[in-house]
């Protein structure tokens, strides 16, 4: 089994379990936060539907600089939980065909992260997958349940049942 094809079945799972996070947000709260230094629920949302997109782009370039000229790269503005959830799917659609496509050769490729030509790192590719996109967005993933539970919105399943989805109770 090569790398790709050991990747996928995780990347499904995960990004399933993402999706079904990123439906309960609410458009009504967008602007909701749990404290002044942390992102708005519509920023989160909208870094989780982003967060997909680094996979194909890593697997497709052998670098990328956020911030080529000092000013970082416009993300698409998202203004509904519907336009949130189409731009992850459009992500999340263009990583799984990369990853399928990959070679275990490409996977041990590395990738450099510039921020105005400064390098910020370097990582094989098959690395850039899992944890700067695959474990950032179970950190994220997991931060947008908690504003969720902070605003008496049911969580989905995700590894096992939750106080509002569960199989055997």
């Amino acid at each position: 089994m090569g790398i790709g094809e050991s990747l996928l079945p995780e990347f499904d799972r995960e990004m399933a379990s993402t999706r079904k996070t990123l439906e309960r947000v609410p458009d009504d709260k967008f602007d909701w936060k749990p404290h002044a230094k942390s992102a708005s629920m519509l920023e989160l949302a909208h870094h989780l539907a982003h967060l997909p997109w680094w996979g194909g782009l890593a697997i497709g370039s052998d670098s990328f600089d956020f911030a080529p000229e000092g000013t970082p790269m416009k993300l698409p503005e998202t203004k509904s939980t519907a336009e949130v959830l189409s731009w992850f799917d459009e992500n999340v659609a263009t990583t799984r065909q990369a990853i399928a496509g990959a070679s275990d050769d490409e996977f041990s490729k590395p990738w450099t992260l510039f921020f105005n030509k400064r390098k910020i790192m370097t990582k094989s590719k098959a690395e850039v997958l899992r944890d700067f996109m695959l474990s950032h967005s179970i950190h994220h993933r997991a931060q947008l349940g908690v504003y969720l539970r902070l605003n008496d919105i049911p969580l989905p399943m995700i590894y096992g049942p939750t106080a509002d989805e569960n199989p055997f109770g």
